[in-house]
């Protein structure tokens, strides 16, 4: 079973974060993903490009931060197309709050 998370880049968080805050660090993610998702569904449905560009950057970096690389590739390209004033993006949203379902799945069971 392959992890969605890097475990190098998640020992050098945990290692910069110190053991007190990674919690701290995982709970942000786990806290903001979801809303995330619901901000750029909503950015769909209002045609708001900005909005959805934005929580589209904030959730790549946030993935990165975790070395969660297939969720950011999924993030960049949301991005790359609200950066385009794109928001024709099918079922690209569905694929993104699997994605992150899961990487949020894998990081609760990564708590000290």
């Amino acid at each position: 079973n392959m992890s969605l998370i890097s475990p190098a880049t998640f020992a050098d968080l945990r290692r910069m974060s110190g053991d007190e805050l990674i919690n701290d660090v995982i709970d942000a993610f786990l806290d903001d993903a979801p809303t995330m998702v619901a901000a750029m569904q909503a950015a769909v449905g209002t045609h708001d490009v900005e909005s959805f560009r934005r929580n589209a950057h904030s959730m790549k970096s946030n993935a990165d931060t975790f070395g969660a690389t297939a969720l950011a590739a999924l993030a960049r390209e949301l991005e790359a197309m609200g950066r385009a004033g794109d928001l024709n993006v099918g079922t690209r949203l569905e694929v993104l709050r699997a994605a992150c379902d899961a990487v949020s799945s894998e990081l609760e069971g990564m708590r000290i």
